[in-house]
C-alpha cells in the first residue's frame, strides 16, 4: 500500500472528536428522503485525487448528505456539481458530475482535500476539531510537498485553516499572516528548517516522517461554492474557472481536453 492510500485508509477509520462522530453516525441512520435508498459511508472523508497531484483543492469540510453520504469529497451535493463542472471546464475533472465514489471519475494533477474530514453540524466545525483533523492535512501535505506547487483554498475558514497546515508540512508562512479574499495569491517558500506534523489530535501513520523537502507553492484564495455563494453571484461559474485554471497553469497540469466553455 502506498502511503497516500495508507493515509487515506486510515483518516476514513478516524473517531477522535466525539460531536463529529455522533452527528456524522446519526445522518447516516436517519436520512434525507431523497436518499432513503443508500447507505451512508457515514465515517470520514479522505482526499480525492492521484498520488502525483501537483495541486491542491482546499474545501471545508464534507457535507452530511453530500460526502457523508457517497464517501467522496464534494460528492452527491449542490456544491460539488458546481466545483466538479468547473473542473472539467478546465480540464481537471474527467467529467462534470460527481454522484458516487464509483461512477468513474477522475482527476487529473489535482486532489481535492479539507481541513476537517467528517461533517459537522451546521457545516461549521469547532475551533478545536479543526485543530484535532489537522494532523491529517499536514501529514497529506507532507506527502504531495515534492511535487506540489499550488493549492485553491475555498472560502476563509479553508485559508485560515490551511496556513498553520502548510507551516507544519515545511512551508514558511509569511508573518502577519496573508488575509482571505477572492483573488489573494500569495506563494510560500520551502522552511529553511522543515517542520514536522501538526498539533496533537488525530493520529497519523507511524512512518509519518517528511520525504524530501517542499518547493515554493502558490496559494489562490476563492470564494467557496457553497449555495449562498453560487446562488447570489458572489461566485460565478467562470470566477470559479479562472481561478481553477491559472492553480493549473502554476502547476504544469497538461488537461484533459473537454468542450471548454
Amino acid at each position: 500500500m502506498d502511503p497516500l492510500t495508507e493515509l487515506d485508509a486510515r483518516v476514513s477509520e478516524c473517531a477522535a472528536c466525539p460531536r463529529l462522530v455522533a452527528w456524522r453516525e446519526e445522518v447516516g441512520r436517519v436520512k434525507r428522503a431523497a436518499f432513503m435508498d443508500w447507505t451512508y459511508w457515514a465515517r470520514p472523508v479522505p482526499g480525492f485525487g492521484p498520488a502525483d497531484a501537483s495541486m491542491l483543492v482546499i474545501g471545508l469540510a464534507p457535507a452530511a448528505h453530500g460526502g457523508n453520504r457517497t464517501g467522496r469529497m464534494f460528492t452527491g451535493d449542490r456544491s460539488g456539481e458546481v466545483l466538479y463542472r468547473a473542473m472539467y471546464d478546465v480540464g481537471l475533472a474527467s467529467s462534470p458530475l460527481a454522484v458516487s465514489a464509483d461512477d468513474g471519475l477522475t482527476l487529473r494533477g489535482v486532489r481535492v482535500t479539507s481541513p476537517v474530514h467528517c461533517a459537522p453540524p451546521e457545516n461549521k466545525p469547532t475551533p478545536g476539531e479543526r485543530d484535532m483533523c489537522r494532523p491529517w492535512l499536514v501529514r497529506e501535505m507532507e506527502l504531495l510537498g515534492p511535487r506540489l506547487r499550488s493549492a485553491v483554498i475555498l472560502g476563509a475558514f479553508g485559508w485560515q485553516a490551511a496556513l498553520p497546515a502548510f507551516e507544519a508540512a515545511g512551508w514558511r508562512v509569511p508573518k502577519p499572516r496573508p488575509k482571505f479574499a477572492h483573488g489573494a495569491r500569495v506563494t510560500l517558500e520551502r522552511a529553511e528548517t522543515q517542520a514536522t506534523g501538526g498539533s496533537a489530535g488525530a493520529v497519523v501513520p507511524a512512518n509519518s516522517a517528511p520525504g524530501p523537502g517542499p518547493g515554493p507553492v502558490t496559494l489562490y484564495g476563492c470564494f467557496h461554492v457553497s449555495q449562498r455563494n453560487t446562488f447570489t453571484g458572489r461566485l460565478t461559474p467562470e470566477m470559479l474557472r479562472d481561478v481553477l485554471r491559472e492553480a493549473a497553469g502554476e502547476a504544469a497540469i497538461v488537461p484533459y481536453a473537454p468542450d471548454a466553455p
